[in-house]
């Protein structure tokens, strides 16, 4: 299920939107303060789509944009009252990926989330990625280094964490979350097995295994990989 996070002060609306989000199976978690989503964001971002009114109380929608962007891609919805040109472009230079006007028909913001989460996970979909000089295929579980065509073997679990990293691509994962997500709830493996995954993909993908450039290790939380 896809995680959004709404952040609208106005509580009529704010309830509208969520229920509306809900019936189409997302998971919602609202806040209505410019502040409280603040200290949301101040944490591991782990929402599929943040949808963002620009007028907060506390703390406006650009400037939560911007403290977003430090630290995660997510996807970013802008919600607002004003529908200049200029005020789209000034959402759009803040990190912003699309920025729809107040009022709005609920059915046309329905269908740019839908799009803008679509996007986010067609990497995950398609049949292969570039990670630096290397190409992933998912269909035959190789990874191949393209200035020497040298070739690594991956298993069906590694694939699947890969996949995984790219469907979360700039978010911290939770070591809990890839269990659950490669593993299954039903199976037990330790946390030192993602441990043994994340260093062969070091061995694999990155130039130096030390200063990651790719799968980062966020102590006591999980593990992020950004492109």
């Amino acid at each position: 299920m896809y995680k959004i996070c709404l952040v609208e002060d106005e509580s009529s609306l704010s309830e509208i939107i969520r229920l509306n989000l809900q019936l189409e199976g997302y998971e919602v978690t609202v806040f209505n303060t410019g502040e409280s989503a603040k200290e949301c964001f101040l944490k591991p971002i782990f929402f599929d789509l943040i949808i963002l009114d620009v007028m907060l109380p506390g703390c406006s929608g650009f400037d939560l944009c911007e403290k977003i962007r430090q630290k995660s891609n997510v996807p970013i919805l802008f919600l607002s009252a004003k529908g200049t040109t200029s005020d789209r472009i000034k959402g759009l230079k803040f990190g912003a990926n699309d920025y729809i006007s107040k009022p709005f028909d609920l059915e046309e913001l329905l269908l740019r989330v839908s799009v803008l989460i679509t996007k986010k996970s067609e990497k995950h979909k398609s049949n292969e990625i570039n990670i630096g000089d290397l190409i992933v295929d998912f269909k035959t579980f190789e990874v191949v280094k393209k200035s020497t065509k040298e070739k690594y073997s991956l298993s069906k679990k590694e694939v699947a964490l890969i996949q995984l990293f790219i469907k979360k691509e700039g978010q911290v994962i939770p070591r809990a979350e890839i269990l659950d997500n490669v593993w299954g709830k039903n199976h037990f493996p330790t946390t030192r097995t993602i441990d043994n995954f994340i260093l062969k993909f070091r061995k694999i993908f990155e130039e130096d295994q030390k200063n990651p450039k790719y799968f980062h290790s966020i102590r006591g939380v999980g593990y992020k990989f950004t492109m």
